[in-house]
Formats: C-alpha cells, structure tokens, sequence
C-alpha cells in the first residue's frame, strides 16, 4: 500500500504540473516536452551505455530539440504538398546519421545508426504528437481532446493495478511483462471507458459508441506503450529506466503509457472525428 499510495501520489502531482503547463499552450508545454525529450533521451543512453551499445549523442540531442520545435503549430506549410517539417527533420537525420558511419565507420556502425534513430523515433518523435494533438483541431478544442489520453492513461493504470492486484490470474505478456494480467487489462480498460464515458458525456463531444471504440484504442495503447518499454528494458538488462519519479522510476517509466495513448488519440480524432 505504501507503494500505491507513493505511485498515485507522483501520478497526481504530475498531472496536475502537466494539466497546468499544458492549459498555457506550447508557451510552457514546448519547453516541458524539450525537458522530457532531454531525460527520456538520457536515460535511454544510459541503458545502452550498461551494455556497451554506443550512439550518436550529440546528434540525438541536436535531432530531438529539432524534431520537437518542428512539431510547433505556427509553422507556415512545407513547399512541397503532403510533407511536414517533422518528416524533413528526420529525413535530415537519417541521412546525416549514415553519412557520419561512410564518414567515421568505428566499430559496429550499423548497430550505431539502428539504436540512434529508434531513440530519435522512441522518444522526441511521439513526444511531438503531445504539441500536434495539443493544437487539434484548434487552440481551444484542443485542450479539451489533450485531456483525454491524460485521464485514460491515468484511469487505465489504476484499474489495471487494482485489477491484477484482486483478480490477476492469467499472465498476459509473462516472457515481457511476468507482473501483468489479462485481468488487469481488461480492469483498466474498464476504468479507462466508465472515465472516457463520463468525460466525453459531460462535455457531450462524443457519443457512448466513440467513446467505448476511443477507451479500447487508448487503453490497448497505454498497455501497449508500457509493454515496449519493458521490453526494451528486458532486452537492456535494466530494471527501471531511472530513478528521478518516486514510485514510477525514470522518466520512460513514467512517460511509456502516453507515447502511445497521445499518438494513438491524435490519429483517432482526425481519422474519425474532425472532417476532411
């Protein structure tokens, strides 16, 4: 319990800072999402680094800081039709990631390229869907859509702990993930629906259909996102990604439900909702 009370109380205090920062727009959400992009990098490094895996450091700062400023909204289109400034970024980076290889191969340098764009994908890519969804459709309607993945993600962490703590009997990823339970997940998609319903009902933007097709999307997202990073931590030998969050570990630790909820939401309103 002592535990629980420790990971909801981090899990409040930081959605409330994210709930105020966010609420200001990309004035203080751009640099709260260079500031994770910075540590989720670091302690991505630092996994790699415990198993002699080596990356472009530098490179991935310099790409991520740029992947995340190209994700700003007031950008004038690109010249050419169906791009975004997001793609050139990382069109830049693939590029310039292989040309340093041909240039200064040393050892094991596909290996090197192959760990430096994942982190660039991993980390500072899906954190700029934060900034995009933030602006969908608008300013003021986006705030409301931001919301969402924040309240299902949190929803769906607490049903699924209480879920697998009370009815957990049948592993659901036991070679990934040996703690979660089919009963869990279905916990916390239970408790991420009944939070969606009453959020989307309340502000009557969606009907009960969307939000249940919605509540399975970012549920299965969240778990998704959380089962990635075990899995990468499996692959790296580490326990928790860092040690900054009381209760949560690092920064990935905390952050892996919502690099796939916000994205998968982003992609759902503007497939589903807002019209072409």
């Amino acid at each position: 319990m002592e535990s629980l009370s420790t990971r909801v109380l981090t899990s409040v205090v930081g959605f409330t800072l994210i709930s105020v920062l966010v609420w200001f727009g990309w004035v203080t959400l751009l640099p709260l999402l260079l500031f994770l992009s910075v540590m989720g990098l670091y302690e991505y490094i630092r996994m790699l680094d415990r198993n002699d895996i080596d990356v472009r450091r530098a490179s991935l700062g310099v790409f991520g800081t740029a992947l995340i400023v190209a994700s700003l909204p007031m950008w004038p289109q690109t010249p050419w039709p169906g791009g975004s400034w997001r793609e050139a970024v990382l069109t830049v980076a693939v590029g310039y990631f292989l040309v340093m290889e041909v240039m200064r191969p040393g050892e094991r340098p596909l290996e090197r390229i192959v760990y430096s764009l994942f982190g660039l994908l991993y980390v500072p890519w899906l954190l700029g869907y934060f900034l995009l969804l933030r602006y969908s459709p608008d300013a003021g309607d986006g705030l409301l859509y931001f919301a969402l993945p924040l309240l299902a993600t949190f929803a769906a962490d607490i049903g699924g702990y209480f879920g697998g703590h009370f009815f957990g009997r049948r592993k659901l990823a036991p070679e990934v993930s040996p703690g979660k339970t089919v009963e869990g997940a279905v916990g916390g998609l239970a408790f991420s629906f009944v939070t969606v319903l009453v959020m989307t009902q309340l502000t009557q933007i969606w009907s009960p259909l969307d939000a249940l097709l919605y509540s399975v999307l970012v549920a299965g997202a969240s778990q998704l996102g959380d089962l990635a990073e075990s899995l990468l931590k499996r692959a790296l030998h580490t326990k928790d990604s860092g040690s900054s969050l009381p209760g949560h570990g690092g920064f990935l630790d905390r952050l892996d439900s919502l690099l796939f909820a916000v994205p998968a939401t982003y992609l759902f309103l503007n497939i589903n909702v807002f019209p072409r």
